[in-house]
């Protein structure tokens, strides 16, 4: 009789399961653990005490660091909410001869993993002598914030992120190569074009029940990379809620055993990075004749760009070097440009903006790792208050 099969080979299972692990994704150890165990804890009544996380800035300017403390009772604005302090030398941010450091409530949001009435408390860091440290840029951007209340700016950040495995390889990427180049994963669906919708749909849930102003999500170019949008937020509200979404964001990702990347450029080569595009308007850009508005800030920007780039990411432009080459939907770093509809410019105005003759314009060169305090008190400084030069200006008390 003919075969029409091949004869069994026990061994064949063998290489099958091992194939399957060759390519399986590295996640931590912790993911592992059992949800539903831990879920009885979670269950019990705290009676009336409240978990209060607060959270930070470290040394980098880009890591989040946090710890809770137990209130007496639910903390219904920022001023119910003790300071605290914490031991600096372990995040980069002091010696260790003289390490406390002083954490400041600046935000609170209602806490999306344990739930109500515990809270996450976003903090400003101040040293043993009161002063901001190195990365606190939250004081002086809410000052300058301030000095500009009545033009009412809006910002809103475009945040891009690629999901890793804890081996720093991209998620669902094959373990010895690339997956087909890019063209099909921007907002796309299907298994082999959106890597990773499981974490995006938690983590946008989270920032609904958080409150954190978040306003749409999607599938960017590069697989395994995503982009959340959060605004639009009036001043200082811009920077807590993005670096709430942010938190809240590796959270989601700890839970699934894997990292987000805010990293411009993850993969070399023929790939597209990551930015932070930001959105800005005033009062009077949003009005009729807004356009106006609009290219007078433009035509300001153009005039400081070396400083705006120093501003757009925390190494003072090297890490946006990598990203901002002239390719992949980024102007060079080198060169201002503007114009409509132009997603290789440095700053884009939309088409209905320049069809209605109002409303906001897109800044394209913010990195995706960038700190949104820095964003948007530089923007700030040149289109409202009119700075000049390769400096912030000291304003007096």
């Amino acid at each position: 009789m003919t075969r029409l099969y091949p004869a069994f080979n026990p061994n064949s299972l063998l290489d099958i399961r091992f194939s399957r692990r060759s390519v399986k994704m590295a996640t931590s150890e912790s993911a592992s653990l059992s949800k539903t165990v831990k879920q009885q804890y979670m269950d019990l009544p705290q009676g009336d005490k409240v978990q209060a996380m607060y959270i930070w800035i470290d040394g980098t300017g880009e890591g989040l660091r946090c710890k809770t403390t137990t209130l007496d009772s639910e903390p219904k604005t920022i001023e119910d909410l003790p300071e605290w302090n914490f031991d600096g030398s372990s995040t980069y941010q002091s010696e260790g001869s003289n390490s406390d450091m002083y954490l400041i409530p600046a935000a609170m949001f209602r806490d999306p993993f344990r739930k109500d009435p515990n809270k996450l408390v976003l903090c400003e860091v101040l040293k043993y002598n009161r002063k901001p440290t190195e990365t606190n840029l939250r004081l002086t951007c809410k000052k300058i914030m301030e000095m500009v209340e009545n033009q009412v700016p809006w910002f809103g950040m475009e945040q891009e992120y690629t999901i890793l495995g804890t081996d720093g390889h991209p998620f669902g990427w094959p373990s010895n190569g690339f997956p087909g180049p890019q063209g099909p994963y921007y907002c796309g669906v299907g298994a082999d074009k959106a890597y990773g919708r499981d974490i995006v749909e938690a983590h946008y849930r989270a920032c609904l029940y958080a409150g954190v102003q978040i306003c749409g999500t999607n599938a960017e170019v590069m697989p395994a990379q995503w982009e959340f949008q959060v605004g639009p937020c009036e001043g200082i509200n811009m920077g807590d809620h993005l670096w709430a979404a942010r938190f809240i964001l590796h959270r989601v990702c700890e839970d699934f055993g894997v990292v987000a990347s805010f990293d411009p450029k993850p993969i070399s080569g023929n790939w597209n990075g990551a930015g932070c595009h930001t959105n800005f308007s005033t009062k009077e850009m949003r009005e009729d004749g807004g356009l106006r508005g609009i290219e007078d800030s433009i035509e300001k920007l153009g005039k400081r760009h070396r400083y705006h780039i120093r501003a757009y990411d925390p190494k003072g432009g090297l890490d946006n070097a990598r990203r901002l080459t002239g390719h992949h939907e980024t102007s060079n770093i080198h060169e201002f440009s503007a114009g409509v509809a132009n997603r290789g410019a440095s700053i884009r105005i939309p088409r209905s903006v320049g069809q209605d003759k109002k409303g906001y314009f897109e800044d394209r060169r913010p990195s995706a790792n960038c700190d949104p305090y820095a964003v948007t008190e530089a923007l700030i400084r040149t289109c409202l208050l009119s700075e000049e030069g390769e400096e912030p200006k000291e304003y007096s008390k």
